[in-house]
């Protein structure tokens, strides 16, 4: 059995992951944004390795949730589940924009550079990510523009996967559409399974099934499927992530 980080274990999609990988015998590194935030894990904590604490919007937290997850031990996967879709700001202001690229991008991409490298990587996308913009052209990370929408945030994350794909051969890297599920991000109304939006990124986690133990794919419901065309572009891939490197100071090696 594996140990499995999950980012944004508090609530939705993450808990029920991590709650499922824990029925299942599994060793589960949960993640709060808050102190306040720990009585919503609190009857998953006792089962658990541990909780790590910090806000995926702020870089200097992310880079101490990273520090946090490696003094835990080498993770055998980590789920890069937390992800904000605003609708009250996401066309409205720029520093809405920017915490939606803080954390749907910035922070998967830090902590992927900077957690010790595990042997399987999940990225949560979207179906939306085929809306995205495959360009950086007066992109503004810092939030004192509005440039970025969520399309753009969950494409540019899947194509972070397809690079680490390529780049770390040793690790499998996927990315998965859990489906439009009634979170409380995806809202009441959704019209997607709840039950079926946690397992597939659970099963690329964990299993030994031979099509789990592929990388670079799109997966939506266990199935695979083809992503936005830019996602397997080399040279932008090599773009994004010369623009992270960039602006983040830290560099996927």
């Amino acid at each position: 059995m594996g140990t499995v980080f999950i980012t944004g274990s508090a609530d939705g999609l993450g808990r029920e992951a991590a709650r499922q990988l824990l029925d299942e015998g599994h060793r589960v590194v949960l993640h709060v944004r808050t102190r306040d935030r720990l009585a919503a894990v609190a009857d998953l904590a006792p089962r658990t390795q541990d909780v790590v604490i910090g806000d995926l919007a702020s870089a200097a937290e992310t880079r101490g949730v990273a520090d946090q997850v490696n003094r835990i031990g080498r993770m055998d996967a980590v789920i890069h589940n937390a992800g904000i879709y605003d609708s009250a700001t996401r066309d409205a202001t720029a520093e809405g924009h920017a915490k939606i690229l803080a954390v749907n991008t910035l922070a998967p991409y830090i902590l992927t550079a900077l957690i010790e490298r595990p042997q399987r990587l999940i990225y949560l996308s979207s179906s939306m990510h085929r809306g995205g913009h495959a360009t950086l052209d007066g992109m503004d990370w810092t939030g004192s523009r509005a440039t970025g929408s969520y399309s753009d945030s969950k494409l540019f994350v899947t194509t972070l996967m397809a690079a680490v794909a390529r780049l770390w051969p040793a690790v499998l890297s996927n990315a998965v559409d859990p489906g439009w599920v009634p979170t409380r991000m995806g809202g009441a109304s959704a019209p997607d399974d709840l039950r079926l939006g946690h397992v597939t990124q659970a099963w690329l986690a964990t299993s030994n099934d031979l099509e789990a133990l592929t990388s670079g794919g799109y997966w939506h419901h266990d199935r695979s499927s083809d992503p936005h065309p830019s996602v397997g572009d080399e040279r932008w891939q090599d773009a994004l992530l010369e623009a992270l490197t960039r602006y983040t100071g830290v560099r996927l090696e």
